[in-house]
């Protein structure tokens, strides 16, 4: 039996500004559940660890000397929960009252949901189209990605982006965004962890998806409740030749795990040029 209802699995990257918010919504999320939160820290430099072992002593901290990147800190903090559900949450987001409480209701009753998530929306209550769900990646309009088509394109993704789903309404889907993904305990240890290890960042929530559809859970995007996204805090402190190569790696690795030797080597052809495009683009910002 678990002895919590409810774990929740927040990975830290320099998150001081926002991960007070977001721990104070979390304790008004719920009233009639119970309910753990676990941050697992990458290394931050800015005081993050201290802050919330002051602020927030009910917090389990798990404080990594390095980043081990996303996959690999989520389940750390997996090994440590409790929980009949795990809900991963950014830091950076803000969950509205008593939330928690319906969204596990409605797990409840779902029991054939392997990962759900919900509305995602801004300070204004408008949804994110940023952080909507979306279709498996095809191979083109990945290759379009790196080689930064919709720069010049702007709608030549909105199929894999998903712009034609209306956000009120609770649908099926390939996959929903990392920033809020509930998963339940059955499906976890079907695949024995969070996210394959094998991704840094980026490409791990679509994968984990995908290992939901394989072993036969559905992933559900319900709009039941709202939760405010303030979309990536911490990659703003990221420069553009960081991002694309962590990006572009992650990409091959999805399509070296999922599709046969023909369909990947087209990424690890263009790759290098993404990443010389970013290299170019850094470069240029630098000289401003």
């Amino acid at each position: 039996m678990h002895s919590m209802d409810l774990s929740i699995i927040t990975v830290t990257w320099n998150s001081k500004d926002r991960i007070g918010e977001q721990i104070r919504s979390v304790q008004d999320g719920y009233t009639k559940i119970s309910c753990e939160e676990i941050v697992v820290d990458n290394g931050s430099t800015d005081d993050t660890v201290d802050f919330i072992k002051k602020q927030f002593p009910a917090v389990t901290v798990i404080a990594n000397t390095e980043n081990k990147g996303f996959g690999a800190a989520n389940n750390q903090g997996l090994a440590r929960t409790t929980g009949e559900y795990v809900l991963f949450l950014n830091p950076d987001m803000q969950v509205e009252p008593e939330s928690l409480d319906t969204i596990l209701e409605w797990m409840k009753t779902h029991t054939d949901v392997g990962i759900a998530s919900v509305k995602l929306v801004d300070t204004q209550g408008k949804f994110l189209w940023d952080a909507s769900p979306r279709r498996f990646p095809k191979l083109w309009e990945q290759l379009a990605l790196v080689l930064k088509l919709p720069h010049l394109f702007p709608h030549i993704l909105d199929n894999y982006h998903m712009r034609d789903m209306n956000p009120d309404v609770e649908q099926d889907v390939d996959s929903v965004r990392g920033a809020f993904m509930l998963m339940r305990r059955d499906f976890l240890e079907k695949t024995g962890w969070a996210f394959d290890p094998r991704y840094f960042i980026w490409y791990e929530d679509v994968d984990i998806c995908r290992e939901a559809h394989r072993h036969g859970f559905r992933v559900v995007y319900t709009p039941r409740i709202s939760c405010v996204d303030y979309v990536g805090q911490s990659f703003k402190k990221r420069d553009t030749l960081w991002k694309q190569k962590k990006f572009t790696k992650s990409m091959l690795v999805y399509f070296q795990k999922w599709e046969p030797w023909y369909v990947w080597m087209w990424i690890a052809l263009v790759r290098p040029v993404g990443v010389a495009f970013a290299w170019m683009n850094d470069l240029l910002h630098s000289k401003k």
